[in-house]
């Protein structure tokens, strides 16, 4: 009796101990992360050490201890204590133009305009072109602030056409064997920009919409070339820990460029591409509605309002200090631009319209107005909102209008941002801080390739206020400085529900996607530069960047 009294209680003990060790042993998953400091930006923004994936979407966020119990993987993570957030996104940037920027000439950072001429006479002796193509001078860097002519590049390339687009992308200048090519002279007629002339005669800038006669006769870069670059482009992106960018304008033919890279398995980046509103992307927009091809959404049409302010086209409701009777000028006519509206409106696509000088944001404003009396979240974006009345700032709130910034672009325009505009209308410039009171959120980006896509440089500038030589030392108006963690929510959190993504992008929560970044270093910002970058970068589950 004894002997089968114990024989029971063994079988009970090796049962229960089985049970213990089957419970201990957890659901398996495909990825476990522990040791991290993982920022969810949930809405209590709590800070967890170990996630659980599977399938590419997140199946828990918790304590160490938990998650390990839980559950199981072959693959598994230990962080090392390092800062996990989000994957981060541009919320406004340019892939194709990067794209073409680095298969041309890069005349950025040049420190005067005979550097300039003799970037382009090295290229064009190693390259030896039929057409010269180059992007990236500011005479705002030059001793002079004042624009180049053309008399240089005629002496040296008297029959090869040359094109060197500015930084911002707003102007260029092109030599007089290209102004023959498409038939440019001193009595040429544009509206929406600006053929400038001296003593009657072309210098060889063109602005804004000037600039249209030439970019159609310009040579293309051959398919394969652009999307080997765009793939590099993603590598160089996914190093930071930037997971996502909404592409601000792309042409019809170029929506294949995306999706034969995602065929092929080769593009894992997260893109929102606003459709420039030509003819055939209408069409297109009308035909497929909100358009997802797995990491490509499109549901959104990017509308130039104005120029840029470095070039003086941004439209202003004063004259510019520094040139009288000079307001700039609008891009696309404002009949234009409601006949769009009425189109997005339609289709239930999102307007966002590129707008820098205080009377393009009223316009625009008072045309979102529109959306706003039936769809309240309409979240109609305008790009930049760079200068502003000061009785248009409540306007953002009180129409529902989603403000889409760039930090980097304060610190590169102080230097003579305050020479275009005077010192009154610089107290309502570059105003982040008053847009985010008013709004709640802004969707943050850099619109590379003017400014570096650098994440690091975007904290430093909208945080502390400075470049990246730490210049000014005091910050450039301090009091439009906003925090690091409402500066990362516009990088993330923020940009995905200005994308309409926010279910599964934005956040580290359950059943959304496991698109994140470890990063090497802590996350943070102090009055002297911190360069960062990912550790490692995974896009739904998947490691698309690791350091080792």
């Amino acid at each position: 009796m004894k002997s089968k009294l114990l024989s029971i209680k063994i079988g009970l003990f090796i049962s229960s101990t089985f049970l213990l060790t089957s419970c201990f042993k957890g659901k398996n998953v495909d990825l476990i992360i522990h040791n991290a400091r993982i920022h969810t930006f949930n809405e209590k923004d709590a800070i967890f050490e170990a996630i659980a994936i599977k399938d590419g979407k997140i199946v828990e966020v918790g304590a160490e201890r938990q998650i390990l119990n839980r559950y199981t993987s072959d693959d598994e993570v230990d962080a090392g204590g390092k800062d996990i957030y989000p994957g981060l996104t541009d919320a406004h940037g340019h892939i194709m133009s990067l794209a073409k920027k680095k298969l041309g000439l890069d005349v950025t950072g040049a420190r005067s305009f005979d550097e300039v001429i003799l970037r382009v006479e090295k290229y064009q002796a190693r390259n030896d072109c039929k057409f010269i193509i180059g992007r990236g001078w500011d005479q705002s860097l030059w001793s002079t602030n004042e624009m180049p002519t053309n008399e240089k590049l005629n002496q040296l390339f008297p029959s090869i056409p040359v094109c060197l687009t500015r930084v911002d992308g707003h102007a260029m200048l092109v030599n007089d064997a290209l102004l023959r090519k498409v038939n440019i002279n001193s009595t040429t007629i544009i509206e929406g920009g600006q053929i400038i002339l001296k003593d009657g005669k072309c210098t060889g800038i063109l602005v804004d919409n000037a600039m249209n006669l030439v970019t159609n006769s310009l040579p293309s870069y051959s398919k394969r070339d652009i999307k080997n670059t765009i793939l590099e482009i993603q590598n160089e992106l996914f190093q930071y820990g930037i997971t996502g960018v909404h592409e601000a304008g792309i042409e019809f033919e170029e929506i294949a460029y995306f999706k034969e890279l995602i065929d092929a398995k080769k593009l894992d980046l997260n893109v929102y591409a606003m459709l420039m509103p030509s003819k055939k992307n209408i069409e297109f927009a009308k035909k497929k509605g909100v358009y997802t091809y797995k990491n490509l959404l499109i549901r959104s049409f990017k509308v130039f309002g104005d120029g840029a302010l470095g070039s003086r086209g941004a439209y202003l409701k004063k004259e510019y200090s520094d040139q009288h009777a000079h307001f700039g000028a609008l891009v696309t006519p404002y009949d234009e631009m409601k006949k769009i509206a009425f189109i997005c409106k339609s289709i239930n696509y999102q307007m966002n319209t590129h707008a820098i000088g205080d009377s393009t944001n009223r316009l625009i404003l008072d045309l979102y107005k529109m959306i706003y009396a039936t769809k309240r979240d309409h979240r109609w974006r305008i790009e930049h909102a760079q200068v502003l009345d000061p009785i248009d700032f409540k306007l953002f709130s009180q129409y529902g209008v989603f403000p889409s910034v760039q930090p980097s672009h304060a610190v590169s325009d102080m230097r003579w941002a305050e020479t275009r505009l005077g010192t009154e209308r610089m107290k309502t410039a570059y105003a982040y801080r008053t847009l985010l009171n008013q709004t709640g959120m802004l969707a943050i980006g850099t619109d590379f390739p003017i400014e570096s896509f650098n994440p690091f440089l975007t904290i430093h500038a909208a945080v502390q206020r400075m470049d990246i030589d730490n210049s000014p030392s005091n910050g450039f108006q301090m009091n439009e400085a906003i925090s690091l963690n409402d500066c990362i929510k516009g990088m993330t959190t923020w940009a995905a529900i200005a994308a309409f993504q926010e279910h599964q992008l934005g956040t580290l929560e359950k059943g959304k996607d496991a698109t994140f970044a470890i990063f090497d270093f802590p996350v943070g910002t102090s009055r002297e530069f911190r360069q960062n970058y990912a550790y490692m970068t995974f896009i739904k589950g998947k490691k698309v960047y690791t350091t080792e």
